[in-house]
Parts: structure tokens; C-alpha cells; sequence
């Protein structure tokens, strides 16, 4: 239900939307403040860093999205992609994204998340760049999301298309996960398991 009510209020009524974010992330600070300062992940391949949201550029983020093909957006529309949506996401502590890059091109592989909550639960969504697809890098991110999540003590949910056969196969691979719901148009409502 809660889900619902989310993606309503963020889809229909963003002034609102924008509102609840900015009190959710200053709750979400007071609770897990400490916590986010510890976050490390041990999984990461060398031939890539993992780096923050907020110190990647901002235009370098909006190119990223711009260079993904229309069909990457069938599935995958967790906020907006233009600029003034990005520096919004990057001063919300709440917001845990990461960008995953290639060190020696400085390309941008794949953009992940946790979209956290104050009450202890975050979703996770992730995208690889067109140009990195088939390397396994949506399993590699959705581990750096459950090591990051519940690494500071998070309950992790997704939705996710069994039409979107490559995200589908990540999110199952790279966790335990437990279907809660069956959603239209062939969606899953997951929470992730700890391993």
C-alpha cells in the first residue's frame, strides 16, 4: 500500500512529493547519519570505482541519461533525468545513489540506488550504460546496493518487469529475494533478502 501511495503522490502530485522527500531525508539523517558515514563496499571489480552521487557533475549525470536508448526508460523512471532532478537527488542524503565508472576511460558504466526512508526500508533500482550491457554489472550493483542498505540496518524492497528480462535476471541473481506482490503489466513487488 505504502508503495502505491509513493508512487502516486510522486507521479501525480510532485509538489508534494518534493515536500515529503525533503522532511524524509531529515528524518532519515537523524536515524542513520552515523551509520551513512561507514558505508564501504568490498565487492568492487579494479577495473572500477564506485563514487557518490553528489561528486559526480551534475551535466555529466544528465549526459549519461541522455545517451541511454528510449527503451531504457520502459522500466526504469524513479525521478527525472534533467538537471534541476539530479541536483535535487544529490543534496538528498535520504537518496543513497551511486555511480559505478570505468577508471580508465572515466565513463559511467551504471547509475544505482537506494531510495531510503526514515521508518528503515529502501528501494533499490540501478541502470548500465548501453555501451557496458552483458558484462554483469546490474548483479554487481544490486550487490553494492544490499551491502550498502543492509550495511546500515535497511529492509530492501523492488519492483521489477519479468518483460525486463536483463533486470529481472539481476535481481534475482544477486539476491535472496521474496515475491510480496504481483503487480499489473507483469511487475514484481520484491523484498530482498540478506544473504
Amino acid at each position: 500500500m505504502l508503495y502505491k501511495i509513493a508512487h502516486f503522490l510522486r507521479d501525480r502530485m510532485g509538489w508534494l512529493w518534493t515536500f515529503v522527500e525533503w522532511g524524509n531525508s531529515l528524518l532519515f539523517v537523524g536515524r542513520y547519519g552515523k551509520r551513512l558515514k561507514s558505508v564501504s563496499f568490498s565487492m568492487v571489480p579494479q577495473d572500477y570505482e564506485v563514487v557518490a552521487l553528489s561528486n559526480v557533475p551534475t551535466e555529466k549525470m544528465v549526459a549519461f541519461f541522455e545517451r541511454q536508448p528510449e527503451e531504457a526508460f520502459t522500466y526504469f523512471k524513479p525521478h527525472g533525468f534533467d538537471a534541476q532532478s539530479i541536483r535535487r537527488l544529490q543534496r538528498n542524503r535520504a537518496f543513497m545513489a551511486y555511480v559505478l565508472l570505468e577508471k580508465a576511460s572515466g565513463a559511467i558504466a551504471g547509475y544505482c540506488f537506494n531510495r531510503c526512508f526514515f521508518h528503515g526500508v529502501g528501494y533499490r533500482g540501478r541502470m548500465v550504460d548501453i555501451s557496458f550491457r552483458g558484462r554483469g554489472l546490474g548483479t554487481l550493483m544490486n550487490k553494492l546496493l544490499n551491502e550498502a542498505g543492509f550495511g546500515i540496518g535497511l529492509r530492501l524492497f523492488e519492483s521489477v518487469s519479468r518483460d525486463n528480462v536483463a533486470s529481472y535476471r539481476a535481481a534475482l541473481s544477486a539476491s535472496k529475494v521474496r515475491v510480496l506482490q504481483e503487480l499489473p503489466d507483469n511487475e514484481l513487488y520484491l523484498e530482498i533478502l540478506p544473504e
